[in-house]
C-alpha cells in the first residue's frame, strides 16, 4: 500500500463579508425595535382642573333680581347698572357658575326675577348676558313662584 501524503490545505476563514452582515443586521435590528416610552409611565395631574371624585359644593341655581330702577342685582350685590346693558361684572360671575356646574355634571340654572315696574329690554339685557355666559337653563320668577 502506498500512502501518499496528502498537503494539507489552510483553511481561510473571509472575515470582511462577514463583518458587513453583522454591521447590517445590527442596523435592521435598531432601526426596527422601538426605544421604551418612559414617558408614558409617567402619571401627571394637570393645573385647573377638577377630578370626578371631588365635589364641589356649589349652589343649584343662581337667582337675578331686576330692581324696578333697572339695576340688576345677585345675593344683594349690584352687578348692572340701570345704563349699562352689557354688564361684564355679572358676565363673570354666570360663566364662572356654568364652568362650576360643568365640572360636577350638573345644569347651570337660573332664575330672573323682575320687579313688577321693571322694562322688558332690561330683562332682554340680563337673557343675553345668560346667553353669552353659555347658560340655557333660565327661568322667569312671578309672585306665585316666590310664595
Amino acid at each position: 500500500m502506498l500512502f501518499r501524503r496528502r498537503e494539507e490545505q489552510s483553511v481561510e476563514l473571509q472575515i470582511a463579508p462577514m463583518a458587513d452582515i453583522g454591521f447590517l443586521l445590527l442596523c435592521f435590528f435598531i432601526v426596527s425595535s422601538k426605544p421604551p416610552r418612559h414617558e408614558a409611565d409617567l402619571g401627571m395631574t394637570l393645573p385647573g382642573s377638577v377630578s370626578d371624585e371631588v365635589s364641589v359644593e356649589i349652589p343649584e341655581e343662581i337667582r337675578i333680581a331686576i330692581l324696578a330702577d333697572g339695576s340688576v342685582e345677585v345675593n344683594e350685590m349690584i352687578l348692572g347698572k340701570p345704563e349699562d346693558s352689557q354688564m361684564p361684572p355679572l358676565v363673570s360671575l354666570l360663566r364662572k357658575f356654568k364652568e362650576a356646574a360643568d365640572l360636577n355634571h350638573q345644569k347651570a340654572l337660573v332664575t330672573i326675577d323682575a320687579a313688577g315696574q321693571s322694562t322688558h329690554q332690561r330683562i332682554v339685557d340680563v337673557l343675553n348676558v345668560c346667553g353669552i355666559a353659555g347658560i340655557t337653563g333660565v327661568t322667569l320668577a312671578d309672585e306665585a313662584t316666590e310664595n
